[in-house]
């Protein structure tokens, strides 16, 4: 492909300084871009790197003439440079219908323009909208429901009766609807408790590779609209996702935690169940949950305390051994003045 600078800046709603008839050919870092290509610089530690790029054009949020090349000036280089990157981007590739290797109940309903595999199961009931592509290995089990548009990487699952929204991306080995973890003792035994609810996935929501979304005890696990999941996470049953939340990977959000909207949750995050997360919250990377966070709180640590509090703790940490030689020099010269004042006093 090949576009115009002139273009690429109608695109980002940017301003070009230098040449607006540059033909871009590609977008790349800016370590391995070339004369050809654009790249972007949103971070002061990569100075040096703006300095030795090769790139013939840059996204940036002002001019800077450490850059001999063309220069497209912007408000947010970032989201800018995931617009042009959308551009670039090569063409998902699709089964031609459905293919005669897949097994496809004669009771499941598929709609127009649909892509699926070799190598797929659909199940009786099942329903699969408008422009779906499904990959090769995908087992969709019955009464499942998935809207149009949708993309379901190889090798997911996605068990009885759960519903997926529209222009939702699920990425390979994710296992959506397995049994929640819910036993109850009796004695020196654990009874299963059956898990008898389904999982809902809006529209737009996209979810990592080798995720486990568990279905609900009563009811539903509901991920709401356009949250985004990293890898290797974990959502136990009866959890509640609000909008336009992130998680990132290896975070495990225990059972019945509503996670409010446009939350922020760190990677290898643990909670306990039954806890609230209030709207746009966030918490730090290792972070561990041990109570409800209010709205706009900033957490970090473990158990999770606010942020600020956390660094100050963290800091005066390394310098336990010197507090403990303290004290130490402290109690010695205690010691010597009580022996002073006892000898006084005889």
């Amino acid at each position: 492909m090949e576009i115009a600078l002139e273009k690429i800046a109608e695109i980002v709603g940017g301003e070009v300084l230098g040449d607006v008839g540059l033909i871009i050919t590609g977008i790349n870092s800016l370590h391995e871009a070339g004369p050809s290509e654009i790249s972007f610089f949103a971070d002061r530690r990569y100075s040096e790197g703006l300095k030795k790029t090769k790139a013939g054009a840059i996204l940036i949020s002002r001019g800077d003439r450490s850059f001999k090349g063309a220069q497209v000036v912007v408000s947010n280089p970032e989201l800018s440079y995931a617009k042009v990157a959308a551009v670039f981007a090569p063409l998902l590739s699709r089964h031609p219908g459905v293919s005669q290797k897949a097994v496809i109940h004669e009771n499941s309903l598929i709609g127009k323009d649909v892509s699926i595999y070799p190598l797929v199961y659909v199940g009786e009931g099942a329903e699969i909208g408008d422009e779906t592509t499904i990959f090769p290995g995908v087992f969709i089990g019955e009464g499942v429901k998935i809207g149009k548009r949708s993309l379901i990487y190889p090798n997911v699952t996605i068990l009885r009766d759960c519903l997926i929204g529209n222009d939702v991306i699920i990425h390979s080995g994710t296992v959506i609807g397995d049994d929640g973890f819910g036993f109850v003792r009796d004695g020196a035994s654990s009874v299963k408790i059956p898990q008898t609810g389904i999982v809902q996935i809006d529209d737009q929501v996209e979810i990592g590779a080798n995720n486990c979304i568990d279905r609900a005890a009563l009811g539903k696990t509901w991920i709401k609209r356009g949250t985004k999941i990293d890898n290797l996470v974990q959502v136990a049953h009866n959890v509640v996702i609000g909008e336009d939340s992130i998680i990132v990977a290896q975070a495990g959000i225990s059972g019945s935690c509503h996670i409010g909207r446009e939350v922020i949750i760190g990677g290898q995050v643990g909670t306990i169940d039954h806890i609230e997360i209030g709207d746009r919250a966030m918490i730090a990377a290792q972070s561990g949950l041990m109570k409800s966070i209010p709205p706009g709180d900033v957490v970090s640590g473990t158990p999770a305390i606010s942020h600020r509090l956390h660094l100050k703790v963290s800091s005066l940490t390394k310098r336990l051994p010197e507090f403990k030689q303290r004290v130490r020099d402290l109690e010695k010269k205690m010691e010597e003045i009580e022996k002073k004042l006892d000898k006084d006093e005889v």
